[in-house]
């Protein structure tokens, strides 16, 4: 069957009922400095939105979510500034979308359209 290649997407926050506390207060009183704009985009004050959870479940891949805490116990060598999305195979990690890439996104539809074009449709991928 092949490998299993995932997506993986990486918050720049910390899991945890007191560090999701601290995102819900910093996203509604400073929203401007907040630092992960992978979640900015994806959810709301207090949940996932629903447009994003149905896009994520539309995509080809299967599609792994992690906190930086979480991601950096399970692969402490990278260096990849976050948040980040990667596609994860047997080979190991590869960025598809860098936390600049992420940044210069003005909303879902740009995330989406991001996604979409470097991390599912990759030119090289042209095995078809």
């Amino acid at each position: 069957m092949g490998t299993q290649t995932q997506l993986l997407f990486v918050y720049n926050a910390d899991s945890g009922a007191f560090n999701t506390l601290a995102d819900i207060g910093h996203k509604i009183f400073s929203p401007g400095t907040y630092s992960c704009a992978l979640c900015a985009i994806t959810h709301g004050i207090f949940q996932e939105k629903e447009e994003w959870r149905s896009f994520a479940a539309s995509l080809p891949l299967e599609c792994v979510f992690l906190h930086r805490d979480e991601f950096l116990r399970q692969h402490p060598d990278c260096q990849e500034q976050l948040p980040a999305v990667f596609l994860h195979t047997a080979d190991g990690l590869a960025p598809c979308l860098s936390a600049h890439k992420l940044k210069s996104c003005r909303g879902m539809e740009d995330l989406q359209q991001l996604i979409l074009t470097h991390c599912i449709n990759e030119p090289e991928d042209s095995s078809q």
